[in-house]
């Protein structure tokens, strides 16, 4: 099995949603499993400067940074095609997700590569029968309240993908009591088999 995990944090040192994605992968990864690992702090970029709509910039009219921007949505793209259980951890920022989360989505969202679209309009995702674990933590925002932009986003983007088992490990509201929030995620992680 190939778990491919991501981790969206700004925080290096002292992140808790890194570290509650590491507990959740010491628990699920088997000894003969390979891990992908990504940190969208080390390396992200930001689509601009298209010419068109949907990724697409003709090869004759790419810059440099263009370059890069395409070799590394290959990348993601590969990564995700390749993976068999996906654990993302994010941390809401400000009621929604880390600016390189949703850079990582653009780069990420590929068409006839993660999702494509059929004759009648209709919209089908290409990265069906994976497993996603979502690690979400937030200073005092509630998970799936009406003030939780980020979960519900996150979730229509791996439906938009074709990807519909997910899993949520949550660590809300940990200004409010940290020692229950961790405990409450660290709960959930020892339930999962």
């Amino acid at each position: 099995m190939k778990i491919y995990q991501i981790d969206s944090s700004a925080r290096k040192k002292g992140s808790t949603s890194r570290a509650l994605a590491k507990k959740l992968l010491d628990k699920i990864k088997k000894p003969e499993d390979e891990v992908v690992y990504r940190d969208l702090d080390d390396e992200m970029l930001f689509v601009s400067g298209l010419t068109e709509s949907g990724m697409k910039i003709p090869e004759s009219e790419r810059t440099e940074q263009h370059k890069k921007m395409f070799e590394l949505s290959d990348k993601l793209v590969l990564e995700l095609k390749e993976s068999d259980v996906i654990i993302i951890s994010v941390p809401i920022y400000n009621f929604g997700p880390p600016a390189t989360l949703k850079a990582w989505s653009d780069l990420a969202a590929r068409v006839k590569e993660t999702f494509k679209y059929n004759e009648d309009g209709s919209r089908v995702g290409l990265l069906q029968d994976k497993q996603v674990y979502l690690v979400i933590t937030s200073g005092g925002t509630k998970i799936n309240s009406k003030e939780d932009f980020l979960t519900p986003w996150l979730i229509h983007v791996l439906n938009f993908f074709g990807i519909k088992k997910i899993d949520i490990i949550a660590a809300d509201q940990m200004a409010l009591d940290y020692e229950k929030s961790i405990k409450e995620a660290e709960e959930q992680i020892n339930k999962i088999s």
